[in-house]
């Protein structure tokens, strides 16, 4: 029976082999413990108890969440094939609730490192490629915009008279963002110099070298080179785009604002970032309140 049930998720599913086989080796698993034979031809008598003790078995033993997760998932799509070829009734594992997965939270780069750096000048070989580079972590660390965002502007969506930025968001959602007086400065020198130094086609791409505008992999190497001097253990444009989200909480700034300058659809994206700011603050006390070792007693 199970071997029927491999059969059809390779043949007519077009499975992977390797997620055929983490089925099998899961449901060869769930027919072990209930001492049931491998090819679990006793399976259309499997009940929802039997399945949610063999889960809680796992996780007793240690097993993750993610791969609870497969293992019910495994359970789920076999017996639903069951049931799809009337050999049951009703699918015993269909109501069993997936295991959470807890959010990771994201990376950022502390505030003064991000302010020391983006106070020095520019430096490097070439004075334009320099200015660029530093143009593109100040975008991306003042206006949190996503990668992609930051490819898209072109001279067209930038107003350096009432320093409005025009951002081309996912699904083409459109947002205006603020531009501080010292990026519209930055921005304007930028665009002088690479006018005399670049023929490029009308509205320029603002972020480009001399062949027009630059790719997501030239993007991340640049921001990932001028981050290897922070602390921040994943040096990439979205890391400055949780920076800004959790600059601006941290330091007072209204959940529904930073979820508009974000771009986000829904508030539960920005949700996360409440979360991180409050690890900021749990941090600082215990780092400096003399009690502050004992916050979590009690």
């Amino acid at each position: 029976m199970l071997q029927d049930f491999l059969r059809y998720l390779e043949l007519e599913l077009n499975r992977s082999r390797l997620t055929v086989k983490a089925y099998g080796d899961d449901l060869r698993e769930l027919a072990a413990y209930l001492d049931l034979d491998a090819d679990f031809t006793a399976a259309p008598g499997v009940s929802t108890a039997q399945i949610r003790a063999w889960l809680a078995d796992m996780s007793r033993k240690g097993l993750s969440p993610r791969s609870l997760r497969c293992k019910t998932q495994a359970a789920r799509a076999f017996f639903r094939w069951l049931q799809k070829r009337q050999l049951i009734a009703v699918n015993p594992a269909a109501e069993i609730q997936l295991a959470k997965i807890g959010k990771k939270l994201p990376e950022f780069v502390r505030e003064q490192e991000m302010e020391t750096m983006l106070d020095a000048p520019a430096y490097g070989d070439d004075p334009v490629i320099a200015m660029r580079n530093h143009l593109i972590l100040n975008l991306l660390y003042s206006c949190g915009i996503r990668r992609d965002e930051l490819i898209r502007i072109t001279d067209a969506d930038i107003n350096l008279y009432s320093a409005e930025l025009r951002i081309h968001g996912k699904r083409d959602k459109i947002r205006i963002l603020p531009l501080p007086p010292a990026l519209v400065d930055e921005i304007r020198n930028w665009q002088t110099l690479r006018d005399a130094q670049y023929s490029l086609p009308k509205p320029a791409p603002l972020i480009c070298s001399r062949r027009g505008a630059m790719s997501g992999s030239a993007i991340y190497r640049i921001v990932h080179d001028l981050l290897l001097s922070t602390g921040a253990t994943h040096k990439s444009p979205h890391t400055l785009r949780h920076t800004f989200a959790t600059s601006l909480l941290n330091d007072g700034a209204e959940i529904n604002s930073v979820k508009e300058l974000l771009g986000h659809s829904s508030l539960q994206s920005t949700q996360i970032y409440t979360h991180l700011s409050f690890n900021e603050i749990r941090a600082a006390y215990r780092a400096a309140h003399p009690r502050g070792g004992d916050a979590d007693s009690g």
